[in-house]
């Protein structure tokens, strides 16, 4: 799927870039004739069915068999078609690049030109001659980055991978450059919840960055600050406080109280409390996170909102529903206003409005929320995706909890299928989806399937011990 519009506001965009083929591009773009010509060439191409509408009228797909036709009826000599992948390697990179990847607009870009890398890379030659080994590196570590962001860890692990191998080669082991993709490499595997792993990579970052940069460092800091989190995602609290209050002290000497990077530690240690069931000292630290981002990034900034959103997870965790939901709504009009009503931010606090009327024992309301949260997730974010999983897993609690055994069966089993496929079996969210499968066979006694998936979840949690 991909959309005019999107070509055009990519276009004129990058009329700077390094990349040639932008030229055309916006030559292109700027021709008062050209949508009268990409009309008559579409309504053609629509006439022999060539072409299938989107569901917006200025977006358009090409259905994969005319694609394979295509391909075997024209197909070039391989010096050309590998010429032709390296030159859509350029045009892809150069259009994600410019992106401010806080739009709703910005995110379903990506999502639609996804598939076009995929079948990019299918047909890009292990080495590219007409590329400079940085435009590779630096284009492989982007394309890491689009992967990563939409939760498709395995094909983002793939391009990390690539980003490191020829950074390694042509900067060495060390270089900052390298050491940025080794700290990517280990963000996908924390949220993969390969903790352990995910540690080793972040010390390896941390150690070159300390020794390039020094450990008052900024940068150095960020990574003090991630570890923190692995920390925090073990359970392991304590830890992560010291940890984050390592980071914090750097930060404030470096950057001063207010500074974002400060704040975001600060956000991060009240969720620390929250965890830990400190619900007082919790809502203490979102404060004042909260009131320095208002006063440095306004109160509509993106992460200001994240506050907003997070103190009314609070505020539900203690029972104050009524509260809960004035924050929630407060944080979700100001989602939609900023970033749109299909933004991953603005449909999270859908989905925690949703749980709220769950809680409140409102459950056809909750499934109303639930499903809105749904249908956006799945177009913003994929089916597969853990954040839509969630929702699906949730939906499965309000089905049981109103009796439909079979529908709550039914959606169990497709969260937990998801979450295999994309987080693995031994993932927190898996397991947990497990337990709940196990409890809802026991409660309908159906013992045996019951212990058939208890056995399960005991060898799966064997065997990544």
């Amino acid at each position: 799927m991909i959309s005019r519009r999107n070509f055009y506001d990519v276009a004129s965009s990058r009329k700077n870039t390094v990349c040639p083929y932008w030229d055309i591009c916006e030559n292109l773009a700027n021709d008062p004739g050209i949508d009268h010509i990409l009309e008559e060439s579409i309504r053609i191409l629509f006439s022999y069915s060539l072409l299938k509408r989107g569901s917006s009228d200025d977006s358009f797909s090409i259905h994969p068999l005319v694609h394979s036709w295509a391909r075997l009826r024209l197909k070039p000599e391989p010096q050309r078609e590998a010429e032709t992948a390296t030159e859509a390697f350029q045009i892809i990179v150069s259009g994600l690049q410019s992106l401010s990847q806080q739009s709703t607009a910005d995110w379903i870009f990506e999502r639609q030109v996804m598939p076009h890398i995929n079948a990019m890379t299918k047909h890009m030659p292990p080495q590219c001659p007409a590329l400079s080994i940085i435009k590779i590196q630096n284009g492989a570590g982007t394309l890491g980055n689009v992967f990563r962001r939409h939760g498709q860890y395995k094909q983002a692990m793939e391009w990390y991978e690539r980003a490191l191998a020829e950074y390694e080669k042509a900067l060495g082991v060390d270089h900052l450059h390298t050491l940025g993709i080794v700290q990517n490499m280990a963000l996908v595997f924390n949220r993969q919840g390969q903790y352990e792993k995910a540690l080793e990579w972040y010390k390896r970052a941390l150690a070159g960055y300390e020794q390039a940069l020094g450990v008052d460092h900024p940068d150095t800091l960020g990574i003090v600050n991630n570890m923190s989190i692995v920390f925090e995602n073990q359970g392991q609290y304590e830890k992560a406080l010291e940890w984050y209050e390592r980071a914090l002290a750097g930060y404030e000497k470096a950057l001063g109280v207010d500074h974002p990077d400060t704040l975001g530690t600060v956000y991060n240690m009240a969720r620390v409390f929250d965890r830990q069931g400190q619900y007082e000292k919790a809502l203490e630290w979102y404060d004042r996170a909260l009131a320095g981002r208002e006063k440095e990034l306004g109160v509509d900034h993106p992460d200001t909102l994240a506050t907003v959103h997070t103190m009314a997870i609070v505020f539900s965790t203690q029972g104050q529903n009524e509260k809960a939901l004035e924050w929630y709504k407060r944080a979700l009009a100001g989602y939609e206003k900023a970033l749109g009503v299909d933004h991953p931010n603005t449909l999270a606090a859908v989905h925690s409005m949703a749980l709220v009327f769950s809680r409140q024992g409102q459950n056809g309301k909750a499934l109303e929320w639930y499903e809105r949260a749904l249908a956006g997730r799945e177009k913003a974010l994929g089916v597969d995706h853990p954040d839509t999983l969630g929702t699906v897993h949730n939906m499965a609690i309000v089905f049981s909890t109103q009796g439909q055994y079979e529908k709550a069966l039914e959606w169990y089993k497709r969260a937990l299928a998801g979450y295999e496929k994309a987080l693995g079996v031994h993932h927190p969210w898996t397991q947990t989806t497990l337990r709940s499968l196990v409890n809802l066979y026991e409660s309908a006694g159906q013992t045996e399937q019951a212990q058939s998936l208890q056995a399960r979840l005991h060898a799966s949690k064997s065997s990544h011990n």
